[in-house]
């Protein structure tokens, strides 16, 4: 059998086999992270959470709608299972879908401290409005890593417009 150069020994939530409620509700505590082993790479890692669910801090009605993160690694990687667990912690969670996705924001650059990360939350028509919000942050840099960040993340949204544009063009 062989095995990656990954770094596992200090995941706690993968080796328990199964996910636990987190009924204290959403924190950075619940996330987990790993070392990037490309670490002296640029690239971006997407995850997709089509099935977010929350509750109107004012009704209690749920909200519903689809997370998608991108981020540039540093030195760490968000940890999936976690980050599961993580966004399950919100299906109980009553706040407003601004707030929601500016505290993924700020809970993922504080346990992973990314180069660059952005929250779309998409969320589902109620009332007849769609309500979509967008978060990023760049770390701060400086000269040429600076300049070298931004230019991937460019490269990259301009990579998804192309794939879209394709996307589209096929339907």
């Amino acid at each position: 059998m062989s095995r990656s150069q990954d770094q596992t020994e200090n995941l706690r939530l993968l080796s328990g086999g199964h996910l636990k409620r987190p009924d204290e509700g959403p924190g950075a505590h619940l996330l987990e992270a790993f070392p990037n082993c490309y670490a002296g790479r640029l690239y971006v890692i997407t995850i997709d959470f089509p099935e977010f669910t929350s509750l109107c801090p004012v009704t209690g009605q749920p909200d519903f709608g689809r997370i998608f993160v991108e981020y540039l690694p540093h030195k760490l990687c968000v940890e999936s299972k976690s980050f599961k667990q993580y966004m399950f912690a919100f299906r109980n969670h009553h706040s407003f879908m601004e707030t929601i996705t500016n505290t993924i924001l700020d809970d993922l650059w504080s346990v992973v401290q990314p180069y660059w990360c952005r929250v779309q939350g998409l969320f589902a028509p109620r009332g007849g409005a769609r309500i979509n919000v967008f978060a990023e942050q760049f770390a701060s840099l400086s000269g040429k890593e600076e300049a070298s960040v931004k230019e991937s993340v460019a490269q990259y949204r301009m990579d998804c417009q192309i794939q879209r544009f394709c996307e589209a063009s096929h339907d």
